[in-house]
């Protein structure tokens, strides 16, 4: 969708369009016909397709009729097109932070990030009258360093609560799969690390989900399928699931994901719908919804999804967990599924955004070289504290999307903005139109040069 004129369909750039409120522009939704098909008709419709002469005759009517393809070969976009992050880019300069020095380990680079920590950061932050409170990746690691549990522990009760949970009382659907055999191995072996006094990280022993699109053995990397599997056979770990390993993490299972990733409701036809640990009866979104939902309901502080159009910060909303899609590059790509990888990449799924800032350490890709001496990239590392540091932030309400919803959550959300507004500055600007083709290309812009977190409220 763009903004054009009627005669000619020519896109604007997006510095030529004016989206402010007295302007004329406007954006309109294409007049696109396509039949609305699930469950048995859509088995039934591809079995049609695939046949040899009535498919081919009924796809040809299909791509005629819908105007999808008018609209695409008529369309002219005066801008050069970007399909992946090739580009040299440079960061802004940014305050307060602390460059790692290139070749650091994901172990080490995990410990610079924990020392970039405030002593109590996230208890701070914890109402006590809620009476819960996750763990945290530094937790885990004081609780194993003490001697108050062990990583087998923590492993045996993780198990326990994965079979709870996909027991027929709950039935959440959150892993595809789980070995319990591996997982005790993993734990059996950190708890003897620690037992030596020889973590190899803050990281040792913490339980990390992994979505079902990224390798790690000793599972096979389904994607959501029952097929594909056997297709493309698993034979090493994902680079970022490998130097996870580097840093002691236990490899809790695969998660649930919508088949292929290509969908944002999380219900999957194999391995059921993830529920969403706050109402079992709500979707916990998607694709990455087992990763998110595993967090949330506090089986792990940590999973890694990943994300193309939103698969990680989507779910991360609707279980009011913390979703970070880093910029493009800044994760190595090895061992995903090439499902969209023009703009998916690995992400994480955390608690906190300190467990989001300890876990990014460590899966950081260290191994890509730039500039004119060939250096490997520093990291930068936020010095954080426990002071208000979010003002002059400017956010884009639409209040057309926004209203969608059930006044419960209007009127949650709009406390959330007052919140925002009154405590940290905030400027609330209204928008009157869908900014796709704007949207579009500011992210692209941001993209060579930000990392941006998504915040769930």
């Amino acid at each position: 969708m763009g903004l054009f004129s009627s005669a000619a369909k020519v896109y604007k750039p997006a510095a030529e369009v004016n989206l402010g409120p007295d302007s004329d522009e406007h954006y309109i939704s294409p007049n696109v016909k396509a039949p609305r098909v699930a469950g048995i008709l859509v088995k039934i419709f591809a079995w049609v397709l695939e046949m040899p002469v009535i498919g081919w005759m009924m796809l040809s009517f299909l791509k005629r009729d819908n105007l999808v393809n008018k609209l695409v070969s008529e369309a002219e976009i005066p801008e050069p097109p970007l399909f992946t992050a090739t580009h040299s880019w440079q960061d802004i300069p940014e305050q307060n932070v602390n460059l790692t020095k290139p070749g650091f380990s994901p172990a080490e680079l995990v410990q610079e990030a924990v020392s970039c920590l405030p002593a109590e950061l996230e208890s701070a932050l914890v109402d006590p009258s809620l009476g819960f409170r996750r763990w945290t990746i530094r937790d885990f690691f004081k609780a194993y360093s003490s001697g108050q549990t062990t990583p087998a522990m923590v492993a045996r009760r993780f198990l326990a609560a994965v079979k709870e949970c996909s027991g027929p009382e709950l039935n959440m659907a959150l892993f595809i799969s789980c070995d319990p055999e591996d997982i005790m191995r993993q734990a059996e072996e950190s708890t003897l690390r620690y037992q030596q006094g020889a973590p190899l990280s803050a990281m040792d022993g913490v339980l990390v989900a992994v979505k079902d699109e990224i390798d790690c053995l000793p599972y096979p990397t389904t994607g959501g399928t029952r097929w594909l599997g056997e297709a493309r056979r698993c034979v090493s770990d994902a680079a970022c699931v490998a130097q996870l390993r580097l840093c002691g993490a236990v490899m809790a299972g695969k998660t649930n994901m919508h088949e292929l990733g290509a969908g944002t409701s999380g219900i999957n036809p194999h391995h059921g719908a993830t529920r969403n640990p706050h109402d079992a009866g709500k979707v916990s979104g998607g694709s990455s919804g087992g990763s998110a939902a595993a967090v949330c309901a506090g089986l792990c502080p940590v999973a890694l999804g990943a994300d193309g159009g939103g698969s990680v910060r989507m779910p991360a909303a609707l279980c009011g967990v913390v979703g970070f899609k880093p910029t493009a590059g800044r994760l190595s790509n090895s061992g995903l599924l090439p499902l969209n990888w023009t703009v998916g990449m690995p992400g994480i799924l955390a608690a906190t955004v300190e467990d989001t800032l300890v876990a990014y350490a460590a899966i950081a890709d260290q191994s890509t070289r730039t500039g004119p001496l060939l250096q490997q990239p520093e990291l930068n590392l936020p010095l954080l504290t426990c002071t208000p540091s979010m003002a002059n932030i400017r956010l884009a309400k639409y209040a057309k999307w926004f209203d969608d919803s059930s006044e419960d959550i209007r009127s949650c959300c709009g406390k959330a903005l007052q919140m925002l507004r009154m405590q940290y500055g905030w400027e609330v600007s209204k928008i009157h139109h869908t900014p796709f083709h704007r949207v579009y290309n500011m992210k692209l812009q941001l993209a060579t040069n930000r990392t941006a977190v998504s915040y769930a409220i």
